[in-house]
């Protein structure tokens, strides 16, 4: 019997686990998943949880609901893979042989990447909400705080959903309206790229909420260190930053058994061809979601379409086929923008968000790079679409792995 080994029980981890369980011979196969860890988080929601739109409650599950059976689950930490023996070892000295390997250990924030950062003042003037621990901790802070100078930062690029920060300080400003305290709080953006998103066409649609909604936006701004204790942050350039709560979005970076590997950039994400998925390292590894270092936004959405077609070629690759070129960086997201609204983008590699309808032409019902109250119930029904769609690899009707250009607007420079 042959091995096929994944590392890494979250989203895209348990997505694969859940599609090869169905498409493998069992009596040729064992599927085995490796992960340290036993709750499972739906980590759209940290971003509701500081303003009391979740409960902490909302978000978690366990690991083991949503795996298929006829997997066998291994619950240790990883410390390493041994590439030139197919060999995956564990922190207890445990070995795992496979003949497929499928990375999926996604990434994680590394705050102590910058000077001050995870300082004395963590979780006390400093927070993040990329974790379930700061989102709650963020959550308490904002019961009390009496108001101030509010930063949301982004560090650096890739982040996992680079328009979570922005949504965050949409509904921020949302928060504070409602407790009629807004004007009681200064609201800026600070981002190290010359825009709100990394778009063109999207930043633009974006900007003017910033503005209409007094936020301030600080762009091209590299952090070098933070004074926590004085409230000030500084980039190489000299520019200060003054705030009295600072939510920020640390470095991104991928698990420490990449580093361990030694096959990871510098940010420990695996090479990975980005239309295939099949890793530059080996052409029995695969690697999906967060942990690869493909120019895709790292969400859900898109481990969710990469997962589609990785599992067809890893079928492909067992039968020693030409593995198929067709994932195009297909990334589709909800962004909220505050008073029961949201924005909807869908994009590519090659293709910015444009304006439109989704998923059909002419109909709809979903607007593209418009605010609605419909998106924003879309938002909000994505939970139990995660649940019970994403985790268990059920098809989302009328959603293609690759993008659709039905709908969209093009223009005449759009590729």
């Amino acid at each position: 019997m042959k091995n096929l080994v994944i590392l890494g029980a979250g989203t895209a981890g348990t997505m694969m686990a859940n599609h090869l369980v169905k498409k493998l011979n069992k009596k040729d196969w064992q599927i085995t998943l490796v992960d340290q860890f036993k709750s499972h988080y739906y980590q759209p929601g940290f971003l509701f949880i500081p303003f009391g739109t979740y409960q902490p409650e909302d978000v978690k599950r366990t690991i083991d609901e949503f795996l298929p059976k006829g997997i066998q689950l291994i619950r240790e930490k990883i410390d390493r893979i041994d590439k030139d023996t197919d060999t995956v070892i564990l922190e207890s000295g445990r070995n795992v042989k496979y003949d497929i390997l499928i990375i999926a250990t996604g990434c994680k924030i590394a705050p102590e990447e910058v000077p001050g950062m995870k300082g004395d003042t963590w979780q006390k003037n400093i927070f993040d909400f990329y974790t379930f621990e700061g989102s709650c901790a963020l959550a308490k802070k904002l019961e009390t705080w009496p108001g101030g100078k509010l930063v949301v930062h982004i560090t650096e690029m890739p982040i996992k959903c680079p328009v979570a920060p922005l949504e965050f300080a949409f509904l921020a400003d949302d928060f504070f309206t409602k407790k009629g305290m807004r004007d009681k709080v200064e609201i800026s953006y600070v981002t190290p790229l010359s825009g709100a998103f990394t778009k063109e066409k999207c930043t633009k649609a974006l900007e003017y909420l910033l503005k209409d909604k007094n936020i301030k936006i600080v762009p091209d701004f590299a952090v070098e260190h933070i004074e926590g204790e004085n409230g000030k942050m500084f980039d190489y350039g000299g520019e200060v930053v003054d705030f009295d709560l600072l939510v920020t979005v640390p470095t991104n970076m991928g698990d420490e058994c990449i580093l361990r590997s030694g096959f990871g950039d510098d940010l420990n994400y695996v090479p990975t061809d980005k239309n295939t998925l099949q890793s530059k390292v080996k052409e029995n590894i695969f690697v999906i979601g967060d942990a690869t270092n493909v120019p895709a936004s790292k969400a859900g959405s898109v481990a969710h379409f990469e997962a589609e077609i990785l599992t067809e070629n890893i079928l492909k690759y067992i039968e020693g086929k030409p593995l198929n070129p067709e994932f195009d960086g297909h990334a589709n997201c909800f962004i909220e923008t505050g008073k029961g609204k949201a924005l909807l983008i869908d994009f590519n590699y090659d293709v910015e968000p444009l304006k439109g309808k989704f998923p059909f032409a002419g109909i709809g019902p979903l607007n593209l790079l418009e605010e609605s109250a419909f998106n924003h119930f879309g938002k909000m029904a994505f939970k139990w679409v995660y649940w019970n769609m994403l985790l268990p690899a059920r098809k989302i009707p009328f959603v293609t792995p690759t993008m659709s250009r039905a709908g969209k607007k093009f223009d005449k420079e759009t590729v």
